[in-house]
């Protein structure tokens, strides 16, 4: 009672809340704390991946000025053919019989930018060949043929004259054993194969977040527990892919997360694969084995 007369009861109860406002502000302090530790990381892995974007910007930026001859008119391919299947193997066999005189062809696997002897053999057009890179560039020194072709199992980059052009179809066929692997943020699919022959199949989805509600979790919240559903299921994907039985490794599926497969596959290639991870396979690797023509 003395309290209450002296007005001090009021002051004791916003003591009281006061101090729990200070609590609760406390727990947010912690939460921010190791939440910006978090966004460091991220941060730093983020730096990392723009800077590897910006140096391809430039590269390409390049290219697009490369790609305008002296009037201006922007260049560009004679023809372009998505090949597969028999169609495929006809063109390999015309390429193999092409023959000449000594180092009359040039044939060259370009990973990035064009090698001199290909900006020799191409001339302006060889911002072409840096267009379609990675690719195999073929030229003969009569300008009969001018042309590039995807590689979906590529060899080292090389670049040599010769009388016929230098091919191996293991680059362009499924040849012997090999494992093709589809990795998306929300699924896995793994095949092992035996040329076309597909021998083991392992697949699975990720349980990821794809929506933010109105309500509940802040869209920051959303995103962190999204990206940490994303690198749980990116290392469920690196364990599965330990337990192949081959040597040589596919990766394809989306340009985000190939990144993560870089150091472990003898190629990657980006696909647009969807349904279930059995038929989502299937699509990719009719994807990753069919070869893009461009005749420059």
């Amino acid at each position: 009672m003395l309290d209450r007369l002296l007005g001090r009861a009021g002051l004791k109860e916003r003591i009281a809340d006061l101090e729990a406002e200070n609590d609760h502000l406390e727990r947010q302090l912690d939460a921010e704390q190791e939440r910006r530790s978090d966004a460091v990381s991220e941060r730093q892995r983020a730096e990392e991946r723009v800077n590897r974007l910006e140096d391809r910007i430039a590269d390409l930026e390049g290219t697009v000025e490369r790609l305008r001859d002296e009037s201006g008119e922007r260049l560009d391919f004679r023809r372009s053919e998505s090949l597969s299947g028999d169609r495929l193997d006809a063109v390999l066999d015309r390429l193999v019989s092409l023959e000449s005189g000594p180092e009359s062809v040039l044939t060259a696997y370009v990973a990035d930018e064009p090698q001199p002897a290909v900006r020799d053999a191409f001339g302006e057009r060889s911002a072409l060949v840096s267009r379609a890179a990675p690719c195999l560039a073929v030229a003969d020194d009569a300008g009969l043929v001018s042309a590039t072709l995807s590689v979906p199992a590529p060899p080292a980059p090389f670049a040599g004259w010769d009388d016929a052009v230098t091919l191996d179809r293991s680059w362009f066929r499924p040849r012997g054993e090999f494992t093709l692997a589809l990795v998306r943020s929300d699924l896995f699919a793994m095949g092992e194969y035996d040329g076309r022959e597909r021998v083991a199949f392992h697949g699975f989805e990720g349980e990821l977040k794809s929506q933010h509600s109105k309500g509940g979790f802040s869209q920051a919240r959303f995103e962190r527990l999204r990206d940490e559903q994303i690198e749980t299921h990116l290392d469920r994907c690196l364990a599965a892919l330990e337990e192949r039985t081959t040597d040589r490794l596919y990766v394809v599926g989306e340009r985000t997360v190939l990144d993560e497969f870089g150091e472990i596959a003898d190629a990657t290639a980006t696909v647009d694969a969807t349904g279930d991870p059995e038929s989502a396979l299937g699509n990719a690797f009719h994807d990753f084995w069919t070869v893009q023509l461009r005749t420059v």
